[in-house]
């Protein structure tokens, strides 16, 4: 049933609010708490008991982190890193290029540092080595190394690893898995085929992050003390397990949760310049690491020099940080510049080939390898698809997917691969990347379409807003979303809390930008509450509340704080409106 009476908004959604049950769980655990009401809704909504109430909002990694020797090869891997660590041996790290391998290799560089051993960093450049292990740089890098770890990256590396002749290779990755592992030391690989899948949520972050729990109770147990201080490398954790858009469940809440502390205190140069060259200037939230750190540490891999993001999360020195957190920013701006001409490209495409199949794509002549998946995300999110989008240059393709939620493209990409409609395909999943040949570009797809179809992307329709509840506009006090955001952290897994405001009045509107609204929204009553709606032109929401004309209008959107002079105040991400009683 529909949540106000709404079945079709402005943006063409239809509301659902929480069900019966739900609503009866955040009453008692209201009751039986103390929590505002609010807060117990989001708290039913993920299934939480009043007796893990405290304990959720305030979740401990050691309660939360699992026995690192539950992943397979585990054990191995990290007697063997200890084992080159005690021997002085040459070590190297292969990255990948995105946040994610960013982070896992700078916590080995860092926990390195710490015990006085240096590495090597090796980070592929995308556009002329592409994704993971290549055989030549492997097999360079084995002719100077004794042990090579490859992290976010390698399960799926075969020839790659077997090419590293003469020293032994650990891969630490959390990517879907094959039928097969490589032939080396370990894969510790929660995606492994034969894992029990329990902690397939882990980004390869959190994975590097297991194995140095692992390293340090191997090394206490040998007598050699505890090791670095794993806790304040949790502020890596956290910005890989955001940025790579991990569910924010389990441990990983955890981990963003304690990370966000950490960072908070401002302790890693790296991360201190960055958080500066983006004009952060309140305490760091989820949004700050999905898009404002992220996407200045993916741009060096991007369109810049691949190992850029790597080596600031590693840095150490705050002038060196400096310079590096620049040239990033830098390279943010140009890559925002390129995104924006391939979207609307891609965008035009995918319009004139349709919106509504199960998989909506775009190709394009010399499209930058470096934005395609940033491109394909817009697409998911108009289309409400799983969506790819691909470069193409000679007689090749190199692109990315992401998906929606219920629709595993990875394993659609990866089972492509097995047919040989690409010539390479992997990834998790919510997302992939793949390279195709020109002259197979369009079965390929058309493939791909068919296998996602069966897995009921074809049947999608325009995605619902699912709402928490309804509040009043008086109710959103600085106390309130404070105490929603308790709750958190939001993200992938753990979406954040939608409130309806029924029935209100406009009382004021404001063109921002092209497509942006700002708005002030009152129940009549005297109490008012400010607002701005991203992307409201777009969808015809900014036009239609710009026009209002008098008329009242439920409203809908996440609750969050405003700082603007030192000033804190309550505002209304504005998501959909429709008008009052339809």
């Amino acid at each position: 049933m529909s949540f106000l009476g709404v079945e079709r908004s402005l943006t063409g959604r239809q509301w659902l609010g929480p069900g019966v049950e739900t609503d009866r769980a955040a009453e008692r655990l209201a009751q039986q708490t103390g929590l505002a009401r609010a807060v117990a809704q989001v708290l039913a909504r993920r299934g939480v008991e009043a007796a893990a109430a405290e304990g959720f909002l305030a979740p401990s990694i050691r309660e939360l982190l699992p026995d690192p020797r539950h992943l397979k090869d585990m054990e191995t891997a990290a007697a063997r890193f200890c084992a080159a660590v005690d021997g002085r041996e040459r070590i190297a790290i292969f990255a990948d290029y995105d946040v994610d391998g960013g982070a896992s290799a700078a916590l080995l560089l860092d926990w390195l540092g710490q015990t006085g051993r240096p590495a090597t960093l090796y980070v592929p450049d995308r556009i002329d080595e592409g994704y993971g292990p290549n055989e030549p740089a492997m097999r360079a890098l084995a002719e100077a190394h004794d042990l090579i770890v490859c992290v976010d990256c390698g399960t799926l590396s075969h020839e790659p690893i077997a090419a590293a002749d003469g020293a032994d290779v650990i891969v630490l990755d959390h990517h879907l898995g094959g039928e097969t592992l490589p032939d080396c030391v370990a894969v510790v690989n929660p995606n492994r085929q034969d894992e029990s899948g329990d902690l397939a949520d882990l980004c390869a972050a959190g994975v590097v992050f297991l194995m140095l729990v692992e390293v340090n109770r191997q090394r206490r147990d040998a007598g050699h003390g505890d090791g670095p201080q794993l806790m304040a490398m949790l502020d890596l954790v956290a910005l890989a397990t955001v940025a790579d858009v991990a569910p924010l469940v389990g441990v990983n809440r955890a981990f963003v949760v304690q990370g966000l502390k950490v960072m908070a205190r401002r302790e890693r140069p790296g991360l201190v310049a960055l958080a500066d060259v983006a004009r952060m200037e309140t305490a760091p939230a989820p949004y700050h690491l999905g898009f404002l750190l992220g996407p200045r540490v993916n741009a060096g891999g991007r369109i810049g020099k691949a190992d850029l993001g790597a080596r600031l999360l590693a840095c150490h020195d705050p002038r060196e940080a400096q310079a590096l957190a620049e040239r990033l920013d830098q390279l943010n701006t140009e890559r925002r510049e390129i995104e924006e001409a391939v979207r609307a490209a891609a965008l035009a495409q995918a319009e004139d080939r349709g919106l509504d199949a199960p998989l909506v794509w775009a190709a394009g002549e010399g499209w930058h390898p470096g934005v395609v998946g940033i491109v394909a995300s817009r697409l998911k999110e108009v289309t409400g698809r799983p969506a790819v989008v691909i470069g193409l240059e000679g007689g090749e393709g190199k692109g990315s997917g992401r998906s929606v939620s219920g629709i595993d493209l990875g394993a659609a990409v990866q089972r492509l691969a097995r047919e040989g409609l690409l010539l390479k395909g992997g990834g998790h999943k919510m997302a992939a990347g793949l390279t195709v040949a020109r002259d197979r570009l369009e079965p390929a797809m058309t493939r791909l379409s068919d296998l996602l179809a069966k897995q009921g992307a074809g049947d999608l329709g325009p995605r619902a807003l699912r709402l928490d509840g309804v509040l009043m506009p008086g109710a959103a006090s600085v106390e309130m979303i404070e105490a929603l955001e308790a709750a958190g952290p939001y993200g992938a897994g753990a979406p954040a809390p939608r409130f309806a405001f029924p029935d209100c009045q406009v009382l004021f509107t404001r063109r921002v930008g092209d497509a942006h609204l700002k708005v002030s929204v009152g129940d009549g009553l005297g109490a008012r509450l400010e607002g701005i709606a991203f992307g409201a032109y777009d969808n015809g929401l900014g036009q239609a509340l710009e026009a209002h004309g008098g008329q009242r209008f439920h409203v809908a959107g996440r609750l969050e704080l405003n700082h603007w002079r030192g000033r804190v105040t309550p505002q209304l991400r504005l998501e959909d409106a429709a008008p009052a009683g339809s």
